[in-house]
């Protein structure tokens, strides 16, 4: 089974990469994050087509921003939006979590709160969102797949410049803190552990992805059953190539069986890098 999440920052303006993409890579499970649809806009958009790639389809959104989805061609069972215990924000519950069965797996489509600044009240409502999803973890089952923009990176190792994130969210110790929480694996930096430049995520600004001056944001975290199934796991960084890319590039993981081979970590890897740890280099705005 190949599972792939992608922040795709607008599914209608990513119309023209994702359907070409899915074509292509061929994934049994994706989840997408920040759709930026209402459900009946997605469906309208997507369904028949998807219908016809032999998808079914799930989506939670409320348009404009955040939106999630599940696409799967392995059955979508016991389909789930929102978590239990999930935090609202200024009184709305944000349409950031999507779950479902997938042939046994539980796959969570999850574009988790950015917390904007630390100290804020968006940080806070990060950590209560955090909090409560580990607790549902907590309760089971025993194979679950949590994918998705989770807005942490996990370590400095994941970052192009450590010292560009100081102060920011996205790298405090108490959102890594949460990441660990969960108990589960790493699937990508477990696969791939002593790998320096493994970025999903690269700001559209500066000239930061042809430098290769990203962050490692977009994760797969695995329970141990599942984790031990993976047979490759890498960035398709071709997919924020080329027009109208999102700014993330798709996660994919392989359970089982490799399609193309134990590939990877970053594909294709970067030409032209630029220096990482240099200090100099100022982050353009928010992560999102």
């Amino acid at each position: 089974m190949r599972i792939a999440t992608w922040n795709v920052n607008s599914a209608k303006q990513r119309m023209p990469r994702l359907l070409p993409w899915l074509e292509e890579r061929k994934p049994d499970v994706v989840c997408l994050q920040e759709t930026k649809l209402t459900d009946s806009a997605f469906h309208d958009l997507f369904s028949g087509t998807l219908t016809e790639l032999g998808y079914e389809v799930a989506h939670h959104g409320q348009g404009g921003f955040n939106g999630v989805a599940l696409l799967s061609r392995v059955g979508l069972d016991d389909v789930e939006a929102n978590f239990a215990g999930q935090p609202d924000y200024e009184d709305r519950t944000e349409a950031r979590a999507l779950s479902a069965t997938c042939d046994g797996v539980r796959v969570h489509s999850l574009y988790v709160p950015n917390g904007r600044e630390v100290d804020s009240p968006h940080y806070e409502y990060k950590l209560a969102w955090l909090d409560a999803l580990a607790k549902v973890v907590a309760e089971g089952p025993d194979d679950v797949a949590l994918c998705g923009d989770i807005n942490i990176a996990p370590s400095d190792q994941d970052l192009f410049d450590p010292a560009a994130f100081a102060g920011h969210t996205h790298v405090t110790a108490a959102e890594r803190q949460r990441v660990e929480g969960f108990g589960l694996v790493d699937v990508l930096r477990a696969r791939w552990p002593e790998h320096d430049r493994l970025f999903s995520y690269w700001d559209y600004r500066a000239g930061m992805f042809h430098q290769d001056y990203g962050m490692r944001i977009d994760l797969v975290l695995a329970s141990q059953p599942v984790a031990d199934r993976v047979a490759a796991a890498w960035v398709d960084r071709k997919a924020r190539k080329g027009k109208l890319p999102s700014d993330h590039a798709p996660v994919i993981v392989d359970l089982d069986i490799a399609p193309d081979g134990d590939i990877g970590p970053v594909v294709p890897p970067p030409s032209r890098p630029g220096r990482r740890g240099t200090g100099k280099v100022k982050l353009p705005h928010a992560v999102e």
